[in-house]
């Protein structure tokens, strides 16, 4: 039985009780007997001599509420997991090491993955089942976990060696899984033949795949970073393609702005409605970069409607970025930005109604059906089926008069669904998310021009350096005061990437010495001395059954994809060969790898297309605060030029001069700011026309 905690208004508690994330908390008053990830749930299983029953998910996660409500909330099915098991809940954004472990030994098992994830363990922590979302009773399309469980118990009490052979099987593999080995650097064609993939699965409606639509954020930078370096139209325009659809489509909440997950159908209409930091800082950096690439105003105006959402509602007082938000409210998935033709009518006058619900396919029996009976609920998903300068045509308006009536049509609607109760916020600070989106915001900064957005990203910096960076060590979560974990490879690699950002947005060096600093951290203490590569943990971390080395891109990019591109960069910054040489290194590292599944490693590609070159080095020297020095930045900003950094020599800065020799020689000419354009430390001659620069960039 059951444990239990009971405070003063006479709850029960789990061994939940006290953790500070969010989804444990939404587990401590469960029946079962939850332990959170740790020595005392491990030695209990040792002591007891039974399997551990790993739950593995995140707050906002749709299907691990589903199971809760059907299992863990329900006082039989608890009970009869606790008899069987020692049951443990991990939040896979605060554990990546544990949930990385046990995806891979899920996907060994069934070809499969997703969460929650369920996996039972040995007492020494080796898996020998594993599943996803399991109902309570078997149904015609899946077993139950009752019966499960039932299956398990026998085993384990009558069968125990079949499944401990089955567990050093199965973590024999995850060994392997981990294990890479050198090759050469890759070809040119390695770029064409991902880009020959990416072609033949792109959709009619843009994005990638036939059925569910997820934003992709990586394969679509790979193409901008493709059709820069080779001139590609058709890598272009499968970018536009997608990001215009992802916009009218329900994966774009239209009211509050943001991106959804992703679409569960192929229009991106409808959505799971969660709502991930990663996916707007991401979504931000592609929205931005074709915006430099093309000059549409459109893509702008999405980057800073992302960029209102985050700072409007996943903004901590103190800086940080909250990670999600749920797709539920009440307990219902989507209710907070569903709308009835009715509610839209008692909100706006007639001709905002009859203007709104034509151009956004407002119905009355809604778009929206029900899961169970397949019958349309009276709700709709907004979205648009037509551009608005398409729109503006049929309605007699010109396409800012039409703009300008939805805004105010917007507002209307927005200020009412304040009023509805909102999803649950995830509010824990992830160290590596806060770094993707301090980088997207300090895009934002400079390519924009807009001061709030480099000052938001500054205060993030410093909350996390204030907060999760402690005794020169970075941590990886921070809530309610309370910092945990060892900092991951992600960690370190998305900060980086951020204060790189920064540093441009800046030309504060103070955050490029940061950078430095901390991508060192890999290089002396996760690093795969023997393979190459880098390991998710340090090797001071405690290790979970195996030392995993995360080797993909996901949603997210991966952390030893990032860390090449800012070995890149830093060795071009500081002009530090020792940091090329690593970069070489790292790339020779999962050669074979991205050869063999170039899109499974599309970060990599991008630092395939950097080696190649040409990759331009270039400094400015002047003060920061000149007109001449103003007006050569604009061309950084104001163009696609990913394959180019810059640096400021000025009077008054001094680390950048202690780390790189040739600053001394790199001066104004005849009292003008002047850039020196450099590729691999060789540099031409020296540069004071804003027009010339570009077009020694653009070569």
């Amino acid at each position: 039985m059951v444990q239990e905690k009971v405070n003063d208004t006479g709850k029960r508690y789990n061994h939940l009780k006290g953790e500070k994330s969010p989804y444990l908390i939404q587990h401590a008053e469960n029946p079962v007997d939850w332990y959170p990830w740790g020595e005392e749930a491990f030695q209990k299983a040792k002591k007891e001599n039974k399997p551990i029953f790993l739950s593995i998910g995140y707050s906002t996660c749709h299907w691990c509420h589903v199971m809760a409500r059907e299992s863990f909330e329900d006082e039989d099915m608890a009970e009869f997991i606790n008899q069987v098991f020692v049951p443990v809940k991990v939040d896979r954004e605060e554990h990546p090491d544990v949930d990385s472990t046990y995806m891979a030994a899920c996907q060994i098992m069934t070809g499969r993955g997703g969460w929650p994830l369920t996996v039972f363990l040995t007492p020494d922590l080796k898996p020998f089942f594993a599943g996803t979302y399991f109902p309570k009773d078997d149904s015609e399309l899946s077993v139950g976990l009752k019966s499960i469980v039932l299956k398990v118990k026998g085993i384990w009490e009558k069968n125990r060696k079949e499944l401990l052979e089955s567990a050093e099987e199965i973590t024999d593999a995850l060994n392997q899984l981990s294990s890479t080995s050198s090759g050469e650097l890759l070809p040119e064609s390695t770029l064409t033949r991902a880009y020959n993939v990416l072609t033949n699965s792109f959709n009619e409606h843009g994005g990638f795949g036939t059925s569910q639509k997820f934003p992709s954020p990586n394969l679509l930078l790979y193409l901008l970073h493709y059709f820069e370096h080779t001139g590609e139209q058709g890598a272009l325009d499968m970018v536009e393609k997608t990001l215009r659809a992802m916009r009218m489509g329900g994966i774009w909440d239209h009211v509050g702005f943001g991106f959804h997950r992703y679409t569960v159908d192929p229009e991106w209409l409808v959505p799971h409605f969660e709502k991930m930091l990663y996916d707007q800082a991401l979504l931000t950096l592609v929205y931005l970069e074709v915006y430099q690439a093309t000059g549409k105003y459109e893509y702008r105006e999405t980057a800073e409607k992302i960029l209102e959402y985050v700072l409007r509602d996943m903004t901590s007082e103190q800086g940080g970025f909250f990670s999600a938000e749920d797709a539920e409210s009440e307990g219902v998935e989507g209710k907070f930005y569903l709308w009835t033709q009715q509610e839209v009518k008692t909100i706006l006058d007639v001709e905002e109604y009859k203007l709104f619900t034509r151009i956004y396919r407002v119905k009355e029996r809604g778009n929206y059906l029900d899961d169970l009976t397949g019958l349309f609920t009276g709700k709709n998903i907004l979205h648009l089926e037509k551009p608005l300068d398409e729109t503006a045509e049929e309605t007699d308006l010109k396409v800012e008069e039409l703009k300008v009536k939805l805004d105010t049509i917007r507002e209307k609607l927005f200020q009412e669904r304040e009023k509805r109760v909102h999803p649950r916020k995830d509010d824990k600070v992830l160290t590596d998310w806060n770094g993707l989106m301090i980088a997207a915001l300090a895009r934002a900064g400079r390519v924009l021009n807009e001061k709030r957005y480099t000052e938001a990203a500054i205060k993030a910096t410093e909350f996390i350096k204030g907060n999760l960076y402690q005794d020169g060590k970075l941590h990886h979560r921070y809530r309610d005061g309370e910092v945990k974990v060892e900092g991951y490879l992600e960690d370190h690699a998305f900060l980086v990437w951020g204060l790189i950002e920064l540093y441009e947005a800046t030309l504060d060096a103070s955050w490029l010495e940061w950078a430095y600093q901390l991508n060192q951290v890999p290089l002396d203490k996760y690093l795969d001395e023997e393979n190459g590569g880098f390991y998710l943990t340090s090797e001071d971390a405690e290790e979970v059954l195996t030392r995993k080395k995360d080797l993909n891109d996901s949603a997210l990019p991966s952390g030893n994809g990032i860390t090449l591109l800012n070995l890149q960069q830093l060795s071009s910054l500081l002009e530090d060969q020792e940091l090329n040489e690593w970069a070489l290194k790292q790339e020779k590292a999962f050669a074979p790898l991205v050869d063999q599944a170039p899109t499974g490693h599309i970060i990599f590609l991008i630092g395939i297309i950097n080696r190649l070159g040409p990759f331009y080095e270039v400094v400015i020297a002047g003060e920061k605060d000149e007109v001449g020095t103003e007006k050569l930045l604009e061309i950084f900003n104001e163009n696609y030029l990913p394959r180019a950094v810059y640096s400021l020599n000025s009077p008054d800065e001094e680390w950048l001069k202690s780390r790189v020799e040739t600053f001394l020689e790199k001066k104004p000419v005849e009292g003008q700011v002047t850039a020196y354009v450099c590729k691999q430390g060789v540099c031409g001659l020296p540069i004071t026309d804003p027009g010339e620069l570009l077009a020694h960039l653009s070569k």
